[in-house]
């Protein structure tokens, strides 16, 4: 069984996709900082100079000033701000995966042939099939026109 799993785990595939998930997760950390750090505070700034990340509503009853005071009191909160900046985050993620696999399908796909030149022709006498620049047919020795 040790030796199937060793046989299994070093197949192409599977080392490719663990590579693929390594990667992956190193750009959607990217993403997230992105996503915090530079696309949400202009967007916050021209809402009302609005923190996303601080954006919750508490549920205790009670009325804190910041998610981190919440949080410190233990308040249930339903954290909207946070849940936004994962959508845009997942916006974002997936739409350069669509843009990756689109390029990927693209260089993947091969071109089509041209059609290629007939090389041989039919004789108009004996119907046998004969070379395209032949001026008389192998079979049945007619004489053929020049096309």
């Amino acid at each position: 069984m040790l030796k199937e799993f060793k046989e299994f785990a070093m197949r192409g595939n599977v080392l490719d996709m663990a590579v693929g998930i390594i990667i992956g997760v190193a750009f959607g950390k990217i993403v997230t900082s992105f996503v915090n750090d530079v696309v949400m505070p202009p967007i916050g700034l021209l809402l009302g100079k609005v923190d996303f990340s601080n954006l919750f509503i508490d549920l205790s009853g009670k009325s804190h000033a910041t998610l981190a005071e919440a949080k410190a009191a233990g308040a249930a909160t339903i954290k909207y701000g946070v849940f936004l900046n994962t959508v845009v985050d997942f916006i974002i993620v997936a739409f350069v995966i669509f843009l990756l696999v689109r390029q990927v399908n693209r260089i993947a796909r091969q071109p089509e042939a041209p059609p290629a030149s007939p090389t041989t022709k039919e004789c108009p006498y004996c119907l046998s099939s004969i070379a395209i620049k032949a001026t008389r047919c192998s079979h049945c020795t007619s004489e053929l026109k020049a096309v």
